[in-house]
């Protein structure tokens, strides 16, 4: 039985997503934020050192890191080998591309936006319109064209089929979901069809609304 420590708001949603399209059986975990901080709690230490979600549990298998745990579970569970291209085509490195992509390249700058936006709330009330100019100033200088360049990478990619790899969803697509529904909330996607499209076929599959209920409130559904 897999057990994914679900921390609210998070990565790890794509997890219960990916094990409800792979039909695994699995239990939640759920863990929730510091209402201050946002940091995940103490409690996840005692799955992994670092104390981070996603992780999950597999009998006496630990796998922590999203990309990692898809590997993992596609591996184990996806008999039909519907989720994952035949090994040895370019399908196949595209879907490896995708998949670490999405952790790597694709979320850098979206974590920089939100950190960046943050700053100016947390600063000292005195600090707070210098805090709020320069890190405005990196956004506006930095950070969004930096965005930018990744949305139309990703409307240029979906134009083809309207999935990130090959004409059905993949591994990859539940992998990149996450920086997409987070670009939706941090950046102008309206001239991205391609984008909107995707998300909304997405969402409307019966796994993701399972995961969902599963999981709970998810802020960038």
């Amino acid at each position: 039985m897999v057990i994914v420590h679900h921390l609210e708001d998070s990565r790890s949603q794509r997890v219960l997503w990916l094990l409800e399209e792979l039909g695994a059986d699995y239990e939640v975990k759920r863990y929730n934020r510091d209402p201050e901080t946002s940091l995940a709690p103490p409690e996840l230490y005692d799955i992994h050192p670092l104390g981070k979600s996603p992780v999950i549990t597999d009998g006496d298998v630990t796998v922590a890191e999203t990309g990692a745990i898809f590997e993992y579970l596609i591996e184990t569970y996806d008999q039909d080998a519907r989720l994952k291209p035949e090994a040895g085509s370019q399908a196949a490195r595209d879907f490896t591309y995708w998949l670490h992509y999405a952790e790597g390249s694709a979320m850098t700058n979206l974590l920089l936006k939100l950190v960046f936006s943050r700053l100016p709330e947390r600063a000292p009330r005195l600090m707070r319109p210098l805090v709020k100019q320069i890190s405005g100033r990196a956004e506006t200088g930095f950070i969004d064209p930096r965005i930018q360049e990744h949305v139309a990478w990703w409307e240029t990619s979906l134009a083809r089929s309207g999935y990130f790899v090959g004409d059905a969803l993949s591994g990859a697509d539940i992998m990149m979901s996450f920086p997409l529904e987070a670009a939706a909330t941090r950046a102008d996607l309206s001239s991205c069809p391609n984008i909107a499209g995707f998300l909304k076929r997405v969402h409307a599959r019966p796994a993701y609304q399972a995961a969902l209920e599963r999981g709970g409130p998810y802020a960038y559904a």
